[in-house]
């Protein structure tokens, strides 16, 4: 008897050794990912993630500024990476601080590589001059996977100007890839190239946005775009306008800042090439500001700030706009950044400022992408302040636009701020948003792939190897 119960005695003790490490095993994270740094992700930099054939690819700004993808298998909750997709040429000096205009774009073309762009805030002087506009740091790259479908190895490829930023990439129905970035830093014009060769080569860059020096002011006519792709061929086109003051950052407005006012948009037809407003004018390239504030103006925010945000298309084919409209947006007592919905409606222009009063409190910042289901029916992502807590939730209209309700959350975190991606076109319902978490005094930022059903989960054995 007592042989028998000693031997009961081992087998329960290894079979407890054996379930206490599968727990270990078996822990799991919200983030897939805990080295991005700086702010690395954002909404103008995009596509950053990518859903095809069951599998979700994101990228982001990870260790000294170079870019990391990681994919997620839907059907085997199997994750891969994050991988160095490049090495960029910020980030590297530790005199400098993190720039954070690098961030990747990444698209996946018709043969199913992917292409990541990044590393680009408007090149440096050994570059050369900049035949449209001026320069800042960085070098604009361009990578390719080595395989199709496979994030592991990457190579560089020599098909784009160093002077890009803010690179944005659209493929079309046809396999063709469109890349709009602003060809250098504040003061240059925002441009496109196209590729027929599922990115192995681009066109000369075509100036569709110009910047050039006031007459009236001692400031410099600027831009912020945001594309993405419409109905049938062509590519819509929102973006706000940018005074860039001479001089340093001062008082009232004067000097470089962050100043930015009012909400475009116009299209891209890209089969026969031509560029209209709302109404259906052709517009004659490249845009001055005199011809955006006639003709394609969206809404005048008279002297409020604005910071572009997203366009989308209703099921009627009529544009839905996102900006946040402020007070001296650059200035720590300036007023709120709060996201406005702006739809036309077939005749009008209609702004909505329900979305404001949606953020829980008045005077309170968010950030964000939407969805519009149907022209009645518009979903936004945003992110907002909670007392202590950093929230990102749905806050959904039924009646496009004039209010908004809370809808479900889909992350809450004690002291958090938030860096968002756009909403993953096409993406899965569990995949919306790449969003990394700041918290004050961490250099490294977590991240996070989250869907309705909140936060993609990882084995914790797993993230940080």
């Amino acid at each position: 008897m007592k042989k028998v119960s000693v031997l009961a005695a081992a087998v329960t003790l290894f079979l407890s050794g054996c379930s206490n490490n599968n727990l270990k095993k078996v822990e799991q994270s919200d983030h897939f990912a805990d080295d991005a740094i700086g702010n690395p992700l954002a909404i103008v930099q995009h596509p950053a993630g990518i859903y095809r054939d069951g599998i979700t690819y994101v990228s982001y700004q990870g260790p000294l500024e170079d870019p990391y993808v990681a994919s997620y298998n839907h059907k085997t909750q199997e994750w891969k990476g994050p991988y160095k997709a490049g090495i960029s040429d910020m980030g590297k000096d530790p005199s400098r601080k993190i720039d954070n205009h690098g961030k990747p774009t990444m698209l996946m073309d018709d043969l199913g590589y992917i292409h990541v762009f990044f590393g680009g805030h408007g090149g440096m002087p050994h570059h050369g001059k900049n035949p449209l506009g001026n320069i800042h740091y960085g070098r604009n790259i361009h990578v390719v996977s080595k395989n199709p479908y496979d994030i592991s190895s990457w190579e560089e490829l020599d098909t784009i100007p160093v002077f890009g930023t803010y690179n944005q990439a659209v493929k079309m129905d046809n396999g063709d890839i469109y890349l709009f970035y602003r060809h250098g830093a504040h003061r240059s014009d925002w441009v496109y190239q196209k590729s027929t060769d599922h990115g192995r080569t681009f066109e000369k860059p075509v100036s569709f946005l110009k910047h050039k020096r006031r007459d009236d002011l001692d400031a410099v006519d600027s831009w912020y775009a945001w594309v993405e792709k419409g109905e049938n061929d062509e590519i819509i086109v929102g973006y706000d306008y940018h005074i860039c003051w001479d001089g340093k950052a001062g008082i009232n407005g004067r000097g470089h800042t962050t100043e930015r006012h009012n909400a475009y948009y116009m299209t891209f037809n890209t089969k026969d090439g031509t560029w209209r407003n709302v109404q259906d004018e052709q517009l004659n390239l490249p845009i001055t500001r005199e011809v955006a504030d006639q003709k394609t103006l969206a809404f005048n925010t008279g002297e409020k700030w604005t910071f572009n945000g997203s366009v989308h298309l209703d099921a009627k084919g009529h544009p839905h706009l996102a900006t946040n409209v402020g007070k001296d947006l650059g200035y720590k007592t300036g007023g709120p950044k709060q996201t406005t919905h702006i739809r036309w409606d077939g005749s009008n222009w209609i702004v909505n400022d329900a979305v404001n009063v949606a953020a829980v409190a008045s005077n309170q910042d968010t950030r964000g992408d939407f969805m519009v289901k149907s022209p009645d029916e518009v979903s936004f992502i945003l992110e907002f302040k909670d007392g202590d807590d950093g929230v990102i939730s749905y806050w959904n209209s039924n009646d496009a636009g004039k209010t908004f309700d809370k809808g479900d959350e889909l992350i809450r975190r004690k002291g958090a701020n938030w860096a968002l991606t756009s909403i993953i076109q096409d993406g899965h319902p569990d995949a919306r948003m790449i969003v990394a978490e700041k918290q004050k005094g961490e250099a490294n930022r977590r991240v996070y792939l989250i869907g309705d059903n909140g936060p993609v989960k990882r084995l914790k054995s797993e993230v940080g190897n």
